[in-house]
């Protein structure tokens, strides 16, 4: 009895340390981390090294206390700001997205694997949420810097869709096993939806409250601080869960709510769930490693990855490009949240209901799963980097090479202790000093430390710690930033010419022509391009204006523009994407392809000598005599001095 309690803990322990020693080789080699996971438990497996286990509701079990503890951090590591910025595409993405990727993803599964409609709906609801921890990886630990909407829309979904796609499956799993009447139960399947989500919503915002209350009332040993967070969080999800809500969604909100409160500790409260979470998703994917068997693979290979390919190419894009539309991404910005739709950990746990509900006894919707998560990590996970800069997306860093480590010291609950490493080309390096609101409290400089005050200018390498407040003005991180003028890539992407954005938009008119109504042009290009941009500009965010597009280069600490760029190629010169219009692109095309085709006619009646009927055309084409005048003889008083009026552009 205890060699075999002992064998079983030997063989989980090495297990979770090759599965970590296999994160510096994905680092390594740009190697989807997730995937290793995956493989390391089907390499452990009954087809591998002989490691049986057949526990589905055991796996289901240990896959969603572990799927709680990752939304959570999820939520926790979401900025409010973050949220309030992609919600609306975001939520879109995840109340929409799902629902119309389950529906096209179950039609081409009911016609490639002969099951029924229904069961098609169900396996397209499994594969139908982005897995949050494959997504979070690549994009906060995988080096990928893009704009602040586009990455905050993709993590703010992938964290949110999973309650909407674990609804879906358990609603079609009670279906099917009634008998498929969805007459009947439909309405209760609606009530259900309101229910679970409600509850989801209000106990979530009531569990982050109790988070933030306790841990800041208790005042708890530090060590037990984290641990207590953790247990309130899945008393959030169980409690939840027990009254029949959505316990997924209540995790990730209370996440959220207590992640930008004013919590105790926050910093070594983040640290702890960071290490938990990395512990939940390698153990995650190796106990659905060990549940699989590769052996049964070969028999849906096939018309399993056809479907995986026509979730990667098809249904997803389908999805988001409809889920979009109302939201002013550009075609490249939706290609790319199109793509990293990776399924991950939470497509094959939801893939054990239909094993639990008894309707997948020959394992074929688990093992369809199974394979179409293998190759989205494969096919997704090792492109998305590649494709972000090929689709022109990849912002250039802010500020140069800065170390920041946060500490939290007792008695500081509203500072922080910091430590920069002052770089070359620096501001500071250069002489300018420290403002005396961020507190500079030590100097380490060749292994020795001094005070501040004695320590002279600061030189290149030396290290300053300083007491902040934890919302420091962004001008701390510029001090201590390099500043080595743009690279060639920077420039590429930030436009030929930097511009003044506090000068009058009538400025860039007169220069380039754009056409913009008088009002309009009497406000400042800031202005103008932070109203285009929907009331809040972030770096990196692009708008297009005639013949030319502005690139924001910098904000302040209010998101006002405080530096632009400017491009005389208004898609920057990289790859353009002619599918994935938004209503604007569409409303756009629409108006140009009519005044082509009232052009044409207008010259046809030209040609003919109809020439006041031609002039009736046109007129009704711009509610302007500018594109007549070309077509008119300058000698007809009548038509040679129109009277000015507004450009279409300008509208």
């Amino acid at each position: 009895m205890y060699e075999s309690m002992y064998l079983a803990i030997l063989v989980g322990t090495v297990l979770v340390l090759v599965a970590a020693f296999s994160s510096l080789l994905a680092l390594r080699f740009g190697a989807p981390l997730l995937l290793l996971f995956l493989s390391i438990g089907l390499l452990a497996g009954v087809d591998g090294l002989g490691l049986s286990f057949d526990n589905a509701p055991l796996a289901y079990f240990i896959g969603s206390i572990a799927l709680s503890v990752i939304l959570f951090d999820s939520g926790f590591g979401t900025s409010l700001a973050s949220f309030r910025q992609a919600a609306l595409p975001a939520l879109t993405l995840a109340t929409l997205g799902v629902p119309i990727t389950a529906v096209l993803f179950g039609t081409a599964a009911w016609y490639l694997l002969d099951i029924s409609w229904l069961q098609g709906v169900l396996l397209g609801s499994i594969v139908g949420s982005t897995d949050a921890a494959a997504v979070f990886f690549l994009l906060r630990i995988g080096g990928i810097n893009i704009r602040d909407r586009v990455r905050s829309t993709l993590e703010v979904e992938s964290g949110s869709n999973d309650p909407m796609a674990i609804f879906m499956t358990i609603a079609l799993v009670e279906i099917i096993a009634a008998g498929g009447d969805v007459d009947d139960i439909g309405l209760g399947v609606l009530g259900l939806f309101i229910k679970q989500m409600g509850l989801g919503l209000i106990l979530g915002l009531a569990g982050g409250w109790m988070i933030r209350f306790l841990v800041n009332r208790l005042k708890l040993e530090r060590g037990l601080t984290p641990i207590f967070t953790l247990a309130l969080s899945l008393l959030v999800f169980s409690v939840t869960g027990a009254i029949d809500g959505s316990g997924f969604l209540a995790v990730y909100v209370a996440g959220l709510y207590a992640g930008n409160s004013r919590i105790r500790s926050h910093a070594s409260l983040k640290q702890f769930q960071d290490g938990m979470t990395w512990l939940a998703q390698i153990i995650m994917f190796l106990v659905l490693g060990l549940l699989a068997t590769p052996s049964q693979f070969g028999e849906i290979a096939l018309p399993a990855l056809g479907l995986a390919a026509f979730l990667i190419f098809i249904a997803r894009p389908a999805a988001v490009w409809l889920s979009m539309l109302p939201f002013d991404f550009n075609p490249r910005e939706t290609a790319f949240i199109s793509w990293v739709g990776l399924r991950g950990a939470v497509s094959i746990l939801l893939a054990i209901l239909p094993l639990l509900g008894g309707i997948d006894g020959d394992h074929l919707l688990f093992n369809v799963a199974f394979i179409i998560v293998l190759a989205s990590l494969m096919v997704q996970g090792w492109t998305i980097g590649f494709l972000a800069n090929r689709l022109g997306l990849i912002v250039p860093k802010r500020i140069g090479p800065v170390e920041k480590v946060e500490l939290e010291l007792p008695g500081t609950a509203s500072h922080e202790l910091l430590s920069y490493r002052v770089v070359p080309d620096s501001p500071v390096a250069r002489g300018e000093r420290v403002p005396r609101w961020a507190r500079p409290a030590l100097v380490i400089r060749d292994g020795k430390s001094m005070r501040y005050q004695y320590a002279g200018p600061l030189r290149a390498g030396d290290y300053v710690y300083l007491f902040i407040a934890p919302r420091y003005p962004r001008l701390l991180d510029r001090l201590f930033a390099s500043t080595v003028p743009f690279e060639p890539d920077d420039a590429d992407f930030f436009g030929e010419f930097t511009i003044d954005p506090s000068k009058p938009a009538k400025v860039l008119d007169a220069a380039y022509g754009i056409g913009l109504a008088d009002d309009i042009g009497d406000v400042t290009i800031a202005e103008l391009m932070t109203t285009r941009l929907g009331g809040r500009a972030e770096y990196g965010d692009r708008v297009g204006l005639g013949p030319v597009e502005l690139i924001v280069r910098d904000t302040d600490d209010n998101g006002l523009i405080t530096s632009a760029g400017l491009s005389l190629e208004p898609e920057g010169g990289r790859t353009n994407i002619p599918l994935f219009l938004n209503i604007r692109d569409i409303v756009k095309l629409a108006r140009a392809h009519l005044e082509k085709r009232r052009l044409r006619k207008a010259g046809k009646l030209e040609q003919r000598g109809d020439r006041a009927e031609a002039r009736n055309v046109l007129m009704g084409t711009t509610g302007s005599d500018d594109l007549a005048a070309p077509l008119m003889d300058p000698s007809d008083s009548d038509v040679a001095a129109p009277a000015k009026a507004q450009s279409p552009s300008s509208s």
